[in-house]
């Protein structure tokens, strides 16, 4: 099956503002202990299923008919000497939510945030390697200058025989 990935990348953008990023409700998770988020548009099926608080792991999956076609892993999360302070974790959170909806993820392959968002004394930076088909990256967030959440993010196309 050959896929547009004009198609796949402005699907996947419009999918990731309308889940997490878009602050969606949770659906019922297929897999225990996980939360969940889904988005539909036609043949195109979104998941992200994600574990976890102050570290979680993850994984968003796009299906085309009936048949995964996209992936990506991600995992990581609050730096140790923020690990136990729930408040700072979810204005991180907030924060991570706002930094993942900015930009044209519709027309430019950004699988997480912009290379670099700025909000008062919040910085996003997200360094991407590859493209749609095969990448990896990393991600960080900073307050007030100082390191307080990290995530490694890859994935690419999935092909069947």
């Amino acid at each position: 099956m050959e896929i547009d990935l004009k198609r796949l990348n402005s699907f996947l953008g419009n999918a990731a503002k309308n889940t997490y990023a878009g602050g969606a409700d949770k659906v019922d998770p297929q897999t225990s202990n996980f939360q969940e988020l889904e988005y539909e548009d036609g043949d195109w099926y979104y998941r992200d299923s994600y574990a976890g608080f102050f570290r979680s792991w993850g994984r968003e999956v796009i299906w085309f008919k009936g048949a995964p076609i996209w992936n990506q892993l991600y995992g990581g999360g609050m730096e140790d000497n923020f690990s136990k302070d729930a408040d700072f974790a979810r204005q991180t959170f907030s924060f991570l939510k706002k930094a993942m909806s900015v930009g044209e993820k519709e027309n430019n392959f950004q699988p997480r945030g912009p290379e670099n968002f700025k909000d008062g004394d919040w910085e996003y930076l997200s360094n991407l390697e590859g493209n749609i088909s095969n990448f990896k990256g990393s991600e960080k967030i900073l307050y007030k200058g100082k390191v307080v959440f990290t995530h490694k993010f890859f994935g690419g196309l999935i092909k069947d025989k």
